[in-house]
């Protein structure tokens, strides 16, 4: 990579602005060109396109996602200390790096991005959840990006990406896939970052449905599935009762045995008991 682009090896680029990952900001830095290469590759085909990144750091996948031809990076960095090595790379690539130092939580993405739009990023762990969910939650669908390929624990990606009746199926998996196909396109070791996290880490590749795979108010479905998780080992018409107070004949009416628990019911039925609330 530093042959592609010019610019110094990762651990150079730290030592020379004396960056150090901070655990406060849930930094854990990517430092191999080619990994970081491999994750902006499986982001798909990056010509044409504009790219969101959250929490650059040092600008490893930034330097693979501008490599592999995204049309401009918006990079939004909350650390001011990255600055200066992101500085770097957008001289290196004139016109296509654009650098905000801010939090991610409080921009306006689409005022420095032109669609098609797809979000690559190793994102910070103690933000990325709440950034995953409000990108999966917006008002209107189809949003306002392409795809999402993020980085998480281990744990949160297998939680996304969850299917009936396991453990790991709940909130999270019904929010991602309701609206979109989600899978795991890679898995990184704790020795692969600076430093290293205590857990395994994956990457999961999110691309957005033109529409819902069942249609329901996105609202009413996340109270349901809210409800329904909170309390996931009683049976529904327990962990429900305060949704409705028939809510065992609108269980039956949709197709769900009042008796069963949440993890075991798929997408299709949370909507279908969305539909049946809202009426």
């Amino acid at each position: 990579m530093s042959a592609i682009d010019g610019l110094p090896p990762l651990r150079a680029v730290i030592a020379a602005h004396g960056l150090s990952a901070k655990k406060a900001l849930g930094q854990n830095f990517l430092l191999d060109l080619n990994l970081t290469a491999k994750i902006a590759r499986s982001a798909g085909d990056l010509t044409g396109a504009d790219v969101l990144e959250i929490g650059p750091g040092p600008g490893g996948l930034t330097r693979g996602l501008l490599a592999e031809g995204a049309r401009h990076v918006l990079a939004v960095e909350k650390d001011a200390r990255c600055l200066p090595a992101l500085a770097e790379i957008a001289a290196a690539w004139p016109g296509r790096l654009t650098v905000l130092n801010a939090d991610a939580l409080e921009i306006d993405p689409l005022a420095h991005l032109r669609p098609p739009v797809k979000v690559v990023a190793n994102l910070p762990y103690n933000v990325g959840t709440e950034l995953l969910v409000r990108w999966l939650t917006p008002p209107d669908w189809p949003p306002f990006w392409q795809s999402l390929t993020l980085m998480f624990q281990r744990e949160v990606a297998e939680r996304i990406t969850a299917q009936p009746g396991g453990k790991a199926y709940g909130r999270l998996a019904i929010l991602a896939q309701w609206r979109c196909q989600a899978r795991i396109v890679m898995r990184l070791p704790p020795e692969a970052f600076t430093p290293a996290p205590k857990v395994d880490s994956a990457v999961v590749h999110l691309t957005a449905l033109p529409a819902p795979r069942a249609p329901a108010d996105p609202a009413v479905l996340e109270r349901v599935v809210a409800a329904a998780f909170n309390q996931r080992r009683k049976m529904l018409r327990a962990s429900l009762k305060g949704l409705a107070p028939d809510i065992e004949d609108r269980l039956r009416a949709v197709g769900i045995a009042p008796t069963e628990r949440a993890e075991q019911v798929p997408i299709e039925g949370f909507c279908a008991l969305a539909r049946a609330l809202a009426g």
